[in-house]
């Protein structure tokens, strides 16, 4: 952790690093956005399920995203929720292992398989456990928590945090994509959030 700077300045920081993610992402010619939009709306128009699941702050991330595909009316769970679907043919998980994989997400991912469902992952490291059992993987080239120590730390946050805010960015920006695609508006999508709060 660094000492004490402006928020500014933090914030700048944070942001190019941010930005550096996207660039690294289209230099490589991977964009995780187009992936995700292609995966979901194949599963849309078979009017399929899409439930999503991550661990730790990956997790949250993948809950914020279930919760804009509920309001784009998409049939969307989370893994673990008692109203989650079972899910087989025609239906798709979207599942994130930042590191390269974790254990109860690469044994979900072979569950969804084993009974038919389509996998996507999302992941900083496409050669690790998780993407070997995946049908596609999307890469988010972020640090995570495999990679904040040492010499190979590079962002000014702590553990995977960078991997996380990348996630959330390529979530909105697949938001956006997919509305029109889908002849969702502000004015739908605000119609379908809940008013018991």
């Amino acid at each position: 952790m660094e000492e004490q700077q402006p928020l500014s300045v933090t914030a700048a920081r944070i942001c190019r690093e941010l930005e550096n993610v996207f660039v690294t992402a289209e230099a490589s010619g991977l964009d995780p956005r187009q992936t995700i939009v292609k995966e979901i709306m194949k599963t849309a128009k078979g009017r399929g399920h899409v439930v999503v699941h991550g661990v730790g702050r990956e997790g949250l991330m993948m809950k914020g995203f279930a919760m804009r595909l509920f309001h784009l009316g998409l049939n969307t769970a989370c893994v673990g929720d008692m109203t989650a679907p079972h899910v087989g043919p025609g239906d798709l998980l979207i599942a994130s292992a930042g590191p390269g994989g974790f254990g109860s997400v690469n044994a979900i991912i072979a569950r969804a398989k084993q009974d038919g469902a389509r996998v996507l992952l999302l992941t900083a490291q496409p050669g690790g456990s998780a993407a070997r059992l995946a049908d596609v993987v999307a890469v988010v080239p972020a640090q995570t928590m495999a990679h904040d120590a040492g010499k190979t730390c590079a962002s000014v946050l702590p553990m995977g945090s960078l991997y996380e805010g990348g996630l959330f960015l390529f979530f909105e920006m697949a938001i956006l994509a997919l509305a029109p695609a889908l002849k969702q508006t502000a004015e739908t999508m605000s119609s379908r959030h809940t008013n018991l709060e």
